[in-house]
């Protein structure tokens, strides 16, 4: 799974690698970089749109994390809905129209992930964070999908800042919202020793993509989409292996406590 990541580029430097508009709602550059990015905050998204004239945009907009279906009743749904598992995307109500045509590419410096003792103890403080990312400061494009959701009347302070949009004619309020896919982390006996770590690590793997195949699945293309996600299964494990890991401080464990200082090995801490 993935329940906290890293994400501490501006906009415009994520809009550079698939020449994509940054959208009002992310105020240009000024995004804060948010080292401890926990469920229901803002985040950006990569996505694709026609306009009313009909021309296509690849836009990178601010959404909610925690994919809030365009049926629910209530925002906190969303809470627990920021993961979606490939396997059964296609089929599960929640994420099943989502998936057809509204695909989009979630950024990440690196994820946060959790490991439990070895002798199998549980319990609050016992678990080891480790921080997941690709070498060389590159980027993580997770494969994701959005929402739009028509806030209740009465409901809206529950969204955050950048998370809704006004409807036609300032009607309605609209909440973007977002769910990384995962699928089956690789074997801990795998014979790829970074693989291998990740299986080690948890039994589920947030879904990285190749930047070949980021535009294609962002596409608003419908008829495409069950290859499109058993191609990103397929190659999940390809991106996965270049990622590297390393043990971090607890404090990771507080959506309060932000910094650089979150990423950092353990070892070279003061």
């Amino acid at each position: 799974m993935c329940g906290r990541y890293v994400i501490a580029k501006t906009p415009g430097q994520l809009a550079l690698e698939f020449d994509a508009e940054v959208d009002e709602t992310l105020d240009g550059d000024d995004l804060r970089a948010n080292w401890n990015t926990a469920p229901t905050q803002t985040v950006p998204i990569l996505l694709e749109r026609l306009d009313d004239q009909g021309t296509l945009h690849r836009e990178l907009h601010a959404a909610r994390w925690g994919l809030v279906p365009s049926w629910a009743k209530d925002i906190t749904v969303g809470s627990k809905m920021f993961n979606a598992r490939s396997e059964t995307v296609l089929e599960k109500p929640s994420f099943r129209s989502a998936i057809k045509s509204r695909r989009c590419a979630i950024p990440a410096d690196g994820y946060y992930e959790w490991l439990a003792p070895a002798d199998g103890s549980k319990g609050k403080g016992k678990k080891q964070p480790y921080f997941v990312h690709p070498p060389e400061g590159r980027m993580i494009w997770f494969a994701g999908i959005y929402e739009w959701w028509k806030v209740p009347e009465g409901q809206l302070e529950g969204a955050r800042e950048g998370q809704t949009r006004s409807g036609k004619e300032g009607e309605s309020q609209w909440l973007l919202s977002c769910s990384i896919l995962t699928c089956e982390a690789p074997d801990a006996d795998s014979g790829n020793e970074h693989l291998a770590a990740l299986g080690n690590l948890h039994n589920r793997l947030p879904m990285g993509m190749t930047s070949d195949l980021v535009p294609e699945w962002i596409s608003l293309d419908k008829d495409r989409t069950r290859d499109l996600v058993a191609r990103a299964i397929s190659e999940a494990y390809d991106v996965a292996a270049q990622w590297r890991m390393h043990p971090v401080t607890k404090d990771v464990g507080s959506v309060a406590v932000q910094g650089p200082h979150l990423v950092e090995p353990l070892n070279t801490l003061l």
